[in-house]
């Protein structure tokens, strides 16, 4: 028999050393005897250095899954969780898609360990409640709370508690084992018992005060609030004792919610709608594109007009056939007012010009007519556009198509694909493609022109250039026969 000694009751990573030693010495499930440290040993295991010297050896080869579900696995308190593992581990050098077998019972057992880890990592982070103790003179207050994990989540859970209260000195103990961060770095001591945690704090009466305003008794379901809530954990919540009193008077507080009068709107929210609509109302009564423009000059539907020089509308024929819907205003565009005149817009022109299309047939406009951008320096870096930025564009877009009627829209780029359609897409998968919008009819989907001044190598942008030229031929081939 070989004894493997791990660190602690959730060491993932000396379980994953020594079985991969295990492994490569092969070992055999019934060969090996797992041990944490602290525990009672197995008086007649030999420890785990007796395996030879493997440096050099090739590494077992498992699913990308398995590291995933081992490292959660290991945190439940089965005892038999080391076995299990790696009685997996050796069946996978042999069935490389066991883990899709989800009736094979080491593959069941395994995915109902990393449930219910997952469920109790869930509720660390939902449960766990902060306790102020008051610094001495020049140190700050520290934070500490008490939980009672089911499962080993402790070390797996602490990360989060890490970054959502990084400026904050807390632990949380736990009767296994504690965990601190006094902002260098995470530490883990031994457990304790719950008399080394605060009873209470001076926030805890706000907490309830603040628990009881939010208790909404019109959508109490008492049945799904202890499922989400397990009462296990009510103990050691400092609103628990207001939890029977507010089930109890729920039902009394529906009815008199049901026959209150109804809350009036405040008194400005009338004057804020009538702004809303007496700024989009003459866009239905202005008649074409110039209309149009002169209303999306003082346009402020999403943050950045307050970064942008200028609304950059479109440009172009009102009866073109062809319309051209590029990402965003670049640098040059922002303090011209016009699109495409900056570097891309000299290679969308050159291209244009060899596809057989006149650029002044056709329509030529933006998803977003704001530039989005970041100072840097003396500078302003292109950032692209969101899908809220896209969004809240949109209409603009869909009031430019509804006056154009093009026979074709050809989208240049992902933003100008999601405005468009509705919908994020792939661009290599649906590029040369016609796709359908919802208020411009044909879409057809090639490349930015923005893409190929990325490009360093003058081969690659010459090829690609020569790509983008046929993608504009067929897609004037294509309005041809529409």
């Amino acid at each position: 028999m070989i004894r493997v000694d791990l660190a602690h009751p959730s060491d993932f990573d000396g379980w994953r050393e020594a079985a991969r030693r295990l492994l490569m010495a092969r070992a055999t499930p019934a060969d090996v005897v797992w041990q944490v440290k602290g525990e009672a040993a197995d008086l007649f295991a030999a420890p785990a250095d007796v395996l030879p010297d493997i440096e050099g050896g090739a590494a077992p080869r498992v699913p990308r899954a398995f590291p995933d579900l081992a490292r959660y696995a290991i945190c439940h308190r089965d005892p038999e969780r080391f076995a299990l593992l790696y009685r997996l581990l050796r069946r996978l050098q042999d069935q490389p898609r066991l883990l899709d077998l989800a009736t094979d019972d080491d593959v069941y057992a395994a995915s109902t360990m990393v449930k219910a880890v997952s469920r109790e990592r869930h509720k660390m982070t939902a449960f766990v409640r902060f306790r102020e103790l008051a610094g001495e003179d020049g140190v700050e207050p520290a934070f500490v709370a008490w939980f009672e994990p089911e499962h080993h989540v402790v070390r797996l859970t602490a990360p989060f508690f890490r970054d959502r209260f990084a400026n904050m000195r807390w632990s949380i103990l736990t009767p296994d084992v504690c965990v601190h961060w006094d902002r260098p770095a995470l530490r883990f001591t031994p457990g304790v018992t719950q008399d080394k945690a605060p009873a209470a704090d001076r926030l805890e009466d706000f907490w309830r005060t603040y628990y009881a305003s939010i208790f909404n008794p019109a959508r109490l379901k008492v049945a799904a609030m202890k499922r989400e809530m397990p009462m296990r954990y009510w103990k050691n919540l400092p609103e628990s004792s207001l939890i029977p009193s507010l089930i109890e008077r729920a039902e009394g507080r529906s009815v008199a919610m049901v026959e209150a009068a109804p809350t009036l709107a405040p008194r400005r929210s009338p004057r804020i709608v009538a702004r809303t609509e007496a700024a989009r109302a003459p866009a239905e009564l202005l008649e074409g594109l110039d209309g149009l423009r002169q209303l999306a000059a003082g346009c402020k539907r999403c943050p950045l007009w307050a970064n942008a020089t200028q609304t950059v509308f479109g440009e172009g024929q009102a009866d073109a056939e062809l319309l051209f819907v590029g990402e965003q205003p670049g640098d040059n565009e922002d303090l011209t007012g016009r699109p495409f005149t900056g570097p891309a817009g000299q290679i969308f022109d050159r291209a244009l010009a060899q596809a057989g299309i006149s650029r002044e047939r056709a329509y030529v406009t933006n998803a977003v007519k704001h530039f989005k951008n970041e100072p840097h320096g003396k500078r302003r870096l292109h950032k692209s556009p969101n899908v809220s930025e896209i969004n809240a564009c949109r209409w603009w877009l869909e009031q430019e198509t509804a006056r154009l009627k093009p026979r074709l829209a050809i989208a240049l780029g992902a933003s100008a694909v999601r405005s468009l359609t509705g919908e994020s897409h792939v661009m290599s998968h649906v590029r040369g493609q016609v796709l359908s919008s919802p208020f411009a009819g044909h879409v057809f989907v090639t490349i930015h022109p923005s893409y190929l001044l990325r490009l360093q190598d003058s081969e690659d942008r010459e090829r690609e250039f020569a790509a983008f030229v046929r993608d504009l031929s067929k897609a004037r081939e294509i309005a041809c026969g529409i």
